[in-house]
């Protein structure tokens, strides 16, 4: 796996993390990025939004459009990546609950 790879499957971990916090399990891309942001992922706009969309790819995340801000909302397929029932190719695995 390369570094590029690494940063974008421990990005993805950290949006489905964050998604699973939220009551209703849902943020839109501008909260999304400034949480990326606090763990040091300073990255561009279109660069979150190309996770987003490798989330829905993969079914862990749906997507809606609120004017030009996308709203995602985690899956029951990303729920069980986080809770560790299921592996989702393309996201880091998250650590073992100590």
């Amino acid at each position: 796996m390369s570094y590029e790879e690494h940063l974008q499957a421990d990005a993805r971990l950290t949006i489905l993390k964050e998604l699973s916090r939220q009551t209703d399990g849902r943020l839109n891309e501008t909260v999304l990025t400034a949480v990326l942001d606090a763990f040091g992922y300073r990255k561009s706009r279109d660069w979150v939004r190309t996770q987003l969309r490798a989330l829905e790819d993969i079914g862990a995340i749906t997507l809606a459009q609120a004017g030009t801000v996308f709203i995602a909302s985690i899956t029951r397929a990303g729920q069980d990546h986080v809770d560790r029932r299921t592996i989702l190719e393309g996201v880091q695995r998250p650590s073992p609950e100590v």
